[in-house]
């Protein structure tokens, strides 16, 4: 049965999209079966993987607002292995029309449920928001990623995002875990990078990645071409990060497989 993993952080701008587009196509290069569920109004993971915006006739938005099954809004996205659940800009207001509907925030949790045992795992791009389309991919998820980008405000609101987990575990879903926290748009010439990554590796411990991902404009440049990094330029910098930062996702996967085992 497949892995559900959110992508997750209220901040914007700090690469939640890049990483759940690359995060996921990296994972179907590696022949795991992988879902995107792109459950952020802007839409912007749709364009990241070369989906026409215009040729999408359901999203995420018709199974949480008009109880379409989630199978009929699955999509291929050309990309061997990696299929979607597109989002729309409607989903900016979702937060009202969900107010008086029982059990909102398990919609998403009982339609992933559906299908989950056809995949390896579902990457959910989430909102930069702590709203209820964050609460309905927390409540279906098994994990979260955190990205965090290296700058001066880095851990501002991490503190809100983990009382937020918190609760969410404490009351809608007592096995999520966080995966891991990815530092990103990394620049090792600056010297704040560095003092910031410190600062994060001291607050979440073992929980950061090894893997760092830099800046580099060549995963800035992929989304207009609508391609993953991985397929835009598998030699840059960031192509070859986000492949590491997926083997280690990998790697710990196996060793939770093996512990579960012995």
């Amino acid at each position: 049965m497949g892995k559900v993993v959110s992508i997750v952080n209220q901040k914007g701008g700090v690469g939640k999209t890049t990483t759940a587009v690359n995060m996921a196509a990296c994972l179907a290069v590696k022949n795991q079966k992988v879902l995107l569920i792109d459950i952020d109004p802007q839409a912007n993971a749709v364009s990241g993987v070369g989906v026409d915006k215009e040729s999408i006739d359901l999203s995420i938005y018709d199974i949480l607002i008009n109880n379409e099954q989630i199978e009929d809004v699955i999509i291929d996205t050309g990309i061997k292995n990696l299929k979607m659940v597109p989002s729309e800009g409607a989903l900016s207001g979702a937060r009202i029309e969900l107010v008086n509907v029982l059990n909102r925030e398990r919609i998403l949790k009982k339609n992933i449920e559906k299908i989950k045992e056809d995949y390896d795992y579902v990457v959910v791009d989430c909102p930069p928001s702590l709203g209820i389309l964050t609460i309905n991919a927390l409540v279906a998820s098994d994990s979260i990623v955190i990205p965090i980008q290296c700058e001066y405000y880095a851990l501002e609101g991490v503190a809100q995002l983990m009382h937020t987990f918190n609760l969410i575990r404490d009351n809608l879903n007592e096995d999520l875990e966080v995966e891991g926290v990815l530092l990103t748009m990394f620049d090792t010439r600056i010297n704040l990078a560095h003092q910031v990554e410190e600062d994060i590796r001291k607050f979440f411990q073992e929980k950061v990645y090894k893997t760092k991902i830099p800046r580099n404009v060549k995963v800035s440049e992929a989304p207009s071409f609508g391609l993953p990094v991985i397929f835009y330029d598998v030699k840059s910098k960031g192509a070859v990060s986000y492949m590491d930062f997926v083997e280690e996702v990998l790697q710990s996967e196996e060793k939770e497989s093996i512990g579960e085992r012995s």
